[in-house]
C-alpha cells in the first residue's frame, strides 16, 4: 500500500469514529467517511483483546490482504478503517474476506457493477 493510502493521523481518526458510519460483521467492525479525495485511505487495527501480538498482528494481515484483493470493487473518496474482532483468531484468509465483502456491502461503499449488453 502506498503511504498516501494509509491512514496514520489521530485527528483523522477522531474524525472518523465521532462523525463516520460504522457496520459490524461477524469477524471486523467497519467505520467509514467521505474524504473528499480521489482516492481510498484504509486502517487496519486489533486490540489487545484479539490475543497477543501474534494474533493481532495476523489479524491485521489477513484485513489487509482481504482488502488487496477487494480494493478494486470500491467507491473512491473514503476513509476506511477495519477493526478486528476476537472471533478473527484462527480463521482462513477467504472466511474474513467474506466478512470484509459483507460490511463493505452493508456500508454501500461498494461500486455498482454495470453489466454490458450485447447487440
Amino acid at each position: 500500500m502506498l503511504k498516501s493510502t494509509v491512514l496514520r493521523r489521530k485527528s483523522d481518526f477522531s474524525l472518523i469514529y465521532n462523525k463516520g458510519k460504522s457496520v459490524g460483521e461477524r469477524y471486523v467492525v467497519l467505520f467509514s467517511k467521505n474524504n473528499g479525495l480521489s482516492y481510498n485511505r484504509a486502517a487496519f487495527l486489533a486490540s489487545k483483546k484479539v490475543g497477543k501480538s501474534v494474533e493481532r498482528n495476523r489479524a491485521r494481515r489477513l484485513m489487509k490482504e482481504s482488502y488487496r484483493e477487494i480494493r478494486d470493487n470500491l467507491k473512491e473518496g473514503y476513509d476506511i478503517i477495519f477493526i478486528a474482532r476476537k472471533t478473527i483468531c484462527g480463521l482462513k484468509c477467504d472466511t474474513v474476506k467474506k466478512s470484509m465483502e459483507s460490511a463493505v456491502k452493508k456500508a454501500g461503499l461498494q461500486k455498482i457493477k454495470t453489466e454490458k449488453v450485447k447487440f
